[in-house]
């Protein structure tokens, strides 16, 4: 790798020279990091700690809680305290390895967002089947096949911009080393690279939010057999995890699904799928789930 770059670090641009609007961002960020760690904490223990992990619904999500700290932790804490310093560098290895956490935490929470809509079909289009389906055998399978998933997404995309070589500029206009903006600066031609990575990222997030979709459509066409009742609890959980599957696809798509450039527009759009959707699972998942409410009182204001 020597041979291929002389460069050893990368300068970030962040998301503004204003020094009042870094000020802004590091309190807001800072605010929106410690708000997530918490609340994704609190479900994981309240979850762990309870019977609700017994069922498929809170074990999937007490791995989507884990797999949301570690998503953002790759980027969150660098920007934080990036909005503090004038000069905003980062390490060829420390850009490297960022990119790699990024795709992996990232697309391992892609499958259990999958995972979770499987269980949802699985509980409502075939209730009689539902704990010979979903067994904890077979969750545990889903969750190997997350991971598993991940690795193949983001082995193959890391190994593609490690071999890149940097030579020239290394300037990068974004908050984090991501995919795109690392092309931008390599002092090669990119266009092979750079239709490979986006068949691996923009396809694979396109094609799980077609299958989502789907998924779901095919739920709330079953909840027309149901009794009130149970459409409305239905349909408070059904909600819960499509408001989350639109907070993180929605601007992923946008991110990776295009010509392998960049646009100003990316930083912001980045802030949803990396910041924003992260923070907001916890409370998605707890406002109206009175299981979650319930299990919360009793780990964390119980009474000897």
């Amino acid at each position: 790798m020597a041979t291929q770059r002389n460069i050893s670090e990368f300068i970030l641009l962040g998301l503004s020279y204003d020094k009042n609007i870094q000020m802004f961002c590091f309190l807001l960020f800072l605010f929106c990091y410690v708000a997530l760690l918490v609340g994704n904490v609190v479900i994981l223990i309240s979850i762990r700690c309870s019977p609700l992990l017994d069922q498929p619904m809170y074990y999937f999500l007490s791995h989507l809680s884990s797999m949301d700290i570690c998503y953002t932790s790759s980027v969150t804490p660098k920007l934080i305290g990036d909005l503090l310093v004038e000069r905003k560098t980062i390490s060829y290895g420390s850009c490297m390895f960022q990119v790699f956490a990024m795709h992996f935490f990232g697309s391992i929470e892609v499958f259990i967002l999958t995972a979770m809509a499987f269980d949802r079909y699985v509980a409502i289009c075939k209730p009689l089947h539902y704990m010979v389906i979903m067994n904890r055998t077979k969750c545990n399978l889903l969750v190997l096949a997350t991971w598993a998933g991940g690795a193949l997404h983001s082995f193959p995309q890391f190994s593609m911009i490690i071999q890149l070589p940097f030579c020239g500029p290394n300037e990068i206009d974004h908050y984090f080393c991501d995919i795109f903006p690392l092309l931008k600066v390599a002092c090669t031609d990119t266009y092979i690279t750079g239709v490979l990575l986006l068949v691996n990222s923009g396809l694979v997030t396109l094609v799980t939010f077609i299958v989502l979709c789907f998924s779901y459509v095919v739920i709330l066409f079953t909840l027309r057999h149901l009794s009130a009742e149970g459409r409305r609890k239905a349909l408070s959980t059904c909600g819960s995890h499509i408001t989350v599957i639109f907070l993180f696809f929605a601007p992923s798509i946008f991110a990776y699904l295009r010509p392998p450039t960049t646009f100003p527009e990316d930083k912001i759009f980045a802030l949803f799928y990396t910041i924003v959707a992260p923070m907001f699972n916890p409370l998605i998942y707890t406002l109206r789930n009175s299981e979650m409410q319930n299990a919360m009182k009793k780990v964390w204001f119980q009474t000897s």
